[in-house]
């Protein structure tokens, strides 16, 4: 039988059919060398092919054996896991913590959302991004749920994608402290997971049902 994604496992076949690759959460990318030393011991211990820094700022140990996967992952403090249908990792830019450019920390706001929602259900894959200034460094516009920061808040965005068929989010709304920007993501989040049918996501989700009715949802 041909082995497939473990979602429960954390767990991504790999092309060889036979391996898989497993992805320790890295909230917004940010690691301490406690935890790279870590992945780079798991990775020799269970003969890893190689590590992969990802697009969505986490680190992919590649190869390990489905009978080592319960092993490698006791390995880590962070047992969390978000594949198949889930919210994924936030990804989230340096904010004013460090670059000169940004209005806003969003990587205080991409903590609070990767607390409250990573890896918890959703009808698809659900990707959010947060950006410190309107230069969007983590893609707020293509992801399903964006946020990026102004001098008078933060600017949300919905409805965006990347992949095969990549669409463009709207901001939909704008001066949004920290609090409300989480606030709003738990009604579009909530909003989502009421209307939404597997596999689509939000955004065709947001189109089959109406952005009138999406706005009236939420706001």
């Amino acid at each position: 039988m041909t082995k497939t994604n473990i979602p429960e496992k954390g767990a991504i076949i790999q092309r060889d059919l036979e391996t898989f690759s497993i992805l320790p959460h890295i909230p917004g990318g940010f690691a301490d060398p406690a935890l790279l030393r870590k992945i780079a011991d798991v990775a020799e211990k269970y003969g890893a092919t190689y590590v992969k820094l990802t697009g969505a700022q986490r680190i992919a140990i590649i190869g390990i054996k489905e009978a080592d996967l319960d092993n490698a992952w006791a390995e880590f403090t962070d047992r969390s896991k978000a594949i198949g249908l889930t919210i994924r990792s936030i990804q989230m830019c340096p904010g004013t913590r460090s670059c000169k450019r940004a209005k806003q920390d969003s990587p205080g706001l991409g903590f609070a959302l990767d607390k409250e929602f990573y890896g918890k259900p959703a009808p698809a894959k659900f990707k959010i991004g947060v950006a410190g200034c309107g230069n969007g460094c983590s893609d707020p516009y293509m992801k399903d749920l964006g946020f990026y920061g102004t001098d008078n808040g933060y600017t949300a965005v919905v409805g965006g994608k990347g992949g095969g068929t990549p669409k463009l989010g709207q901001e939909f709304a704008e001066d949004l402290t920290e609090d409300q920007a989480i606030e709003l993501a738990r009604k579009v989040i909530a909003f989502y997971r009421a209307h939404g049918i597997t596999p689509e996501r939000l955004g065709a989700t947001i189109e089959r049902v109406g952005f009138g009715t999406f706005m009236k949802a939420i706001m």
